[in-house]
C-alpha cells in the first residue's frame, strides 16, 4: 500500500500540533516536544520539523509511505521537490537515529 507523505517546516512544533490534532482528527503518532510531529492516518501521512534551512510554514519534501519499499530512496523532480520512499519501519529507523530516546516503533 503507498500513501502519500507531507512533510513541513515550522517555528512553532507545539501550536502545529494543536491546530493539526484538529485538522487531521487525530493526534500525533509521535510527538518529540518542541522538535517534531508525525501523523500516521489512514489517508496520508504528515511530519512537522523545525529546519533551519527550511523556512516555517514550506514544504520540506513530499515522498511516499510505500510497504514494497526495501530501503530509503530519495529524488528530486523537475520542480526542485524532493521525493522521498521508504516503508514504515525505514521512517522508525530514521526517526530513531535523530531522536534515540524516542524509541518509535510504528503502529501497524
Amino acid at each position: 500500500m503507498k500513501k502519500l507523505h507531507i512533510a513541513i517546516s515550522t517555528d512553532n512544533i507545539e501550536a502545529t500540533v494543536t491546530d493539526y490534532n484538529v485538522r487531521l482528527s487525530a493526534e500525533p503518532d509521535l510527538h518529540i516536544t518542541g522538535q517534531y510531529a508525525l501523523w500516521r492516518t489512514e489517508i496520508l501521512n504528515l511530519s512537522i520539523r523545525h529546519d533551519s534551512k527550511c523556512s516555517s510554514g514550506n514544504l520540506r519534501h513530499f515522498g511516499w509511505e510505500d510497504s514494497d519499499a526495501t530501503e530509503f530512496t530519495q529524488d528530486i523532480d523537475v520542480n526542485d521537490i524532493v521525493w522521498e520512499k521508504f516503508n514504515a519501519q525505514n521512517q522508525a529507523d530514521e526517526i530513531n537515529v535523530l531522536w534515540p530516546d524516542a524509541d518509535y516503533s510504528p503502529k501497524s
